[in-house]
């Protein structure tokens, strides 16, 4: 023997020996281990007309526990679908859903008709003290350990329209969590649960005998193996798919008639229901669920998989006649079945489905031996999708985790696995067409944008329960971020002996209810390896890998490439634009990237073809997390040169008076107490160093002849402001507070905007409500000269304008024009009324004192929308303002004490640009535009504003964190 073979059997023996331990060891460990089992017969019909279920029910549970039993927790989780004070519901409105919330009547969910017998008597039943879809079963008698009992209970569901897994969308049925179903009772306890669209299930294996009674012209696919066996021959030589004829003659031997009767209109209606109905009997033994699908135009594929112990399985796909998308629906079916066998344990059901059906939710879901999918666009998008839930049968199915306390265990074990798929794929491929895929990808990776999540601290640990997860995180963390997790251990074990170690894990812990603890056990004593720093990570925020040093680096635009390892400073080529300056030429030159800089700035310097000045702004800051009360501290400048105004002298040259503006501001941006909030508070204090030009007229004397002269001179001014702001984000009437003090050396400036948004009932559109109250202030007396020197800070009724815009701080295209289209843009700031009186001396409801108003937009609904019609949205909005000012109540006032205006208004660009096109207003803005406007006065009383500042990016992705 020679002495490389004799090392290598010596390895072979070690790694037995190794093996033989850990088994001994895990066996051991798992000796006190126990679970309950909860035995099913279920009957049910189908109502095609209602689109409800009637059923009964008989359990057997039994009590493998030590202790003894009193009651049981139940879920009747078609309750969640009740009304919308369910947690289902609430979770909805917190990831931004709101069609639940206002669906119809006949559109909700429910289970009754219950009665709950235990070994024949009649059991009392008590409702859950928060949660509708729960109930307690209170036991005839207690139930000791090793013991068993029979429930029994009709139930009657109502099936709603699908939102989320299961229900309704016309005659196509998608029957998941329908029946009532114990709760889990392990060694930490009860877990009784709401039903929840984000986050999935926990419950006891058992043993199902369930019989479908459906009108005949349906196909069903449903958990387990069906025992009718025409309907199976049936089934079986149902599979053809009629992309380009209709003709096909394959027939069910129930009625002979021809696959288009019974598969309907190739196209998405129904054929009429059936006068006769069939009744489908299936069995399945160790199974935590049953779902099944019921659809009249379900076109079936079926075919055989052998597995590697000579085991042959059945493969089925039901799919809509819908295109070529599912024809290789079964080949995926295959791959995903062979390669779990393989890397995990030997698949150890005699059937495996997919079924096409919509879920209320792009992707899939998966129940035990069949998973349903939403339509997909494509080939690939559907092949991910098949792997993905298919493979849920070994992790979550077979491997039954608490999935709604640790998502990781279900979801990040198999995006993992998915990522090995892609991996086989790519080896056989080549890597060019990694390259390639990536490249032609449009959509930042998730890696990346699970980086920025964790550079701004909105990320969160993997062990946080499903219900705990902010929506954009439960995708970033309990997916990829826990398949990275899986990565690492692989690498930290080695390919080869992770496996082995997997392999272990699934082979002990098959039908049963693992926790973290125990698969952590598994792989330690499986590889000899302590794994605990590995561990630790999955109750820590932040990157699993640690900062690596960065270089700088130049480049172009913005630059999503190696941004772990590399500093950009990005150049680009800028353009602005105003009455002024005219067009604007430069470059934007920025070091944003992600994910996100602490040390942020940017500057855009541009030439002016107008004015042929050098104009810009810039900006830079740094910021902080220190994560005890205070989520975050900015500390910045900011600054900004264009022109503000236009004169031409006698001697036709023109000059161009501007502002200089540099802005130092302090943010301090509050903790949320709660991730899922979408509420944020923060205080910010700015001061505004300005210095504006100003034309000086004067007269020159020079010996007999006088000329007159324009120069510009420039004016130092210093505004301190103080804001505190609230704003709560969410979808259903969500509100926003802002308290703002403003102080100079003349005055101080106090007001409270209020804004909240009542949504309407058709889910489009709603109110928004604002409501403003202001105070002037004079700091010292009150003069004349203060008065004249204060003016533009004073309080604003009317449309303020761009010299009223005294911090420079939103974007005007012709700051100080007083004619022509330029000069009817307005800011909506103060009384937000949407005329204008610029022309008067005194701007009516202008005032030193106080101003309060109120303000209305309302979206017009389609229903009473003319322009609804039209191929392209056009927002329109009904506004009203009602306003009062101090100087409306002194005595022998000009004005009414309560001033209006009302109109249309056209918000373009996701109400960036807003057009205000006014119908009717007080009799003294009537006079104004009689007396002053002149000609065409009408399209002179228009108005538009750009709110360029106030753009939010959650209007064009919700996901943006907040």
């Amino acid at each position: 023997m020679s002495f490389s073979s004799f090392i290598k059997k010596l390895w072979i023996v070690s790694v037995y020996l190794v093996t033989f331990t850990s088994y001994r060891a895990t066996v051991q460990a798992q000796d006190n281990y126990w679970q309950q089992q909860v035995n099913f017969i279920i009957e049910v019909t189908l109502d095609d007309t209602e689109h409800s279920l009637t059923g009964f029910e008989k359990i057997e549970y039994i009590n493998n526990s030590p202790d003894t039993l009193h009651f049981i927790w139940f879920h009747l989780w078609p309750n969640a679908y009740k009304n919308d004070k369910t947690a289902f519901s609430e979770q909805l409105l917190t990831n931004d859903r709101t069609d639940f919330y206002f669906s119809a009547k006949e559109q909700k969910g429910f289970i009754n008709r219950l009665d709950f017998k235990v070994n024949g008597k009649t059991a009392r039943v008590e409702d859950h003290p928060e949660h509708i879809d729960i109930v307690k079963l209170i036991l005839t008698e207690p139930l000791a350990p090793k013991q068993s009992l029979i429930i029994t209970t009709p139930f009657h569901v109502q099936l709603p329209h699908n939102f989320s897994r299961g229900g309704h969308e016309k005659q196509s049925y998608q029957v998941t969590q329908w029946y009532p179903k114990p709760a889990v009772y392990d060694r930490k306890g009860w877990h009784p649960m709401p039903y929840l669209d984000q986050g999935e299930f926990y419950s006891e294996f058992g043993n199902y005998d369930v019989r479908i009674n459906v009108p005949e012209n349906y196909v069903i696919a449903a958990t387990g193996e069906l025992q009718n066996k025409d309907e199976l021959i049936w089934l079986k030589n149902k599979t053809k798919h009629p992309l380009s004829t209709t003709n096909n003659t394959t027939s069910s031997p129930a009625n002979k008639k021809p696959l288009k009767n019974l598969a309907g209109n190739l196209l998405n209606e129904f054929p009429r229901s059936s006068a006769t109905t069939k009744s489908l009997r299936y069995l399945q033994d160790k199974v935590h669920d049953f779902a099944w699908f019921a659809d009249k135009r379900f076109v079936v594929g079926y075919d055989t998989i052998n597995l590697s112990s000579g085991r042959t399985i059945d493969a089925f796909s039901y799919f809509l006649p819908n295109g070529t998308t599912w024809e290789q629906s079964l080949k995926y079916i295959k791959d995903a079945v062979h390669t779990r066998s393989f890397w995990l344990g030997e698949y150890p059901y005699n059937t495996v489905s997919v079924v096409e059906a919509k879920m209320g939710f792009d992707g899939g879901m998966e129940y035990p031996t069949i998973t349903s999918i939403s339509p997909t666009a494509s080939a690939a998008s559907l092949k991910e999708a098949i792997a993905h839930e298919v493979s849920h049968n070994w992790l979550y199915g077979i491997i039954a985790t608490n999935e709604r306390n640790y998502p990781w265990m279900d979801e990040g074990m198999n995006t993992y696995y998915d990522a090995r798929d892609d991996e086989a794929k790519y080896a056989i491929e080549g890597n060019d067409a990694k390259d390639l895929t990536l490249k032609l990808s449009p959509q930042v990776s998730v890696e990346l944008i699970s980086e920025v999540m964790a550079s701004i601290k909105k990320d969160q640990p993997i062990n946080t329960p499903s219900e705990n997860f902010t929506e954009l995180n439960y995708t970033l963390t309990a997916y990829y971020k826990a398949s990275e997790w899986m990565k690492k251990l692989e690498s930290f074990l080695g390919r080869n002996l992770f496996d082995s170690c997997m392999r272990e894990y699934y082979r002990l812990w098959q039908f049963k209810h693992p926790y973290p603890e125990d698969f952590k056990k598994v792989m330690e004593t499986a590889s000899g390896r302590n794994l605990d720093d590995l561990f630790i990570q999955l109750d820590e925020k932040g990157s699993l890998e640690p900062p690596i040093k960065k270089t700088i680096q130049l480049t172009t635009f913005f630059n999503l490439k190696d941004t772990r390892s590399k500093k950009y400073i990005s150049i680009a080529p800028m353009a602005g634009f105003n009455l002024y300056d005219g067009f604007m030429l430069g470059s934007l030159i920025h070091n944003y990237q992600l994910p996100l800089n602490r040390f942020s700035f940017l500057v855009m310097p541009m030439y002016a073809t107008h004015s042929r000045k050098l104009q810009g702004m810039a900006r830079a800051s740094y910021t902080w997390y220190p994560e005890k009360g205070i989520y975050k501290v900015d500390v910045g400048v900011g600054a900004a040169k264009f022109s503000m105004n236009e004169y031409r002298r006698q001697d036709n040259e023109k000059i161009f008076p501007g502002f200089k503006k540099v802005a130092p501001f302090l943010r301090v941006t509050f903790k949320k107490t709660d991730p899922l909030k979408k509420i944020s508070r923060y205080l910010q204090f700015k001061s505004f160093f300005l210095l504006e030009d100003q034309l000086d007229f004067r007269q020159v004397v020079n010996g007999a002849d006088t000329t007159n002269q324009v120069n510009i001179v420039s004016e130092n001014s210093n505004i301190n402001q103080l804001k505190f702001v609230v704003h709560n984000q969410r979808v259903l009437y969500p509100y926003r507070g802002e308290l703002q003090l403003e102080q100079n050396k003349n005055f101080l400036r106090a007001t409270i905007t209020g804004n909240y948004y009542f949504n309407y009932a058709s889910r489009k559109g709603g109110i928004n409500a604002r409501v403003f109250l202001g105070k002037f202030l004079y700091t010292g007396a009150k003069t004349s000269s203060k008065q004249f020197e204060t003016d533009r800070y004073h309080l604003n009724l009317t449309g303020a304008n761009g010299y009223e815009d005294y911090t420079y701080s939103d974007f005007f295209v012709g700051r100080n024009k007083f004619e022509n289209w330029g000069s009817q843009q307005i800011m909506i700031r103060d009384g937000g009324f949407k005329v204008r009186t610029d022309l008067l001396n005194n701007k009516i409801g202008k005032t030193d004192n106080w101003l309060a108003a109120s303000n209305f937009t309302a979206d017009v609904p389609d229903k009473i929308n003319p322009l609804s019609i039209l191929p392209f949205k056009l927002p329109v909005k009904f506004f009203v303002d009602i306003g009062s000012s101090a100087d409306a109540w002194v005595k022998n006032a000009e004005t009414t004490k309560f001033l209006f205006d009302a109109g249309l208004q056209l918000s373009l660009l996701k109400e960036t640009v807003n057009i205000y096109i006014p119908v009717i207003y007080s009799k003294v803005f009537k006079d104004y535009f009689r007396s002053t406007l002149g000609d065409q006065r009408f399209w002179k009383t228009v108005s538009f504003s750009i709110d360029i500042q106030n753009f939010n990016l959650r209007k064009i992705n919700r996901y943006i964190p907040l």
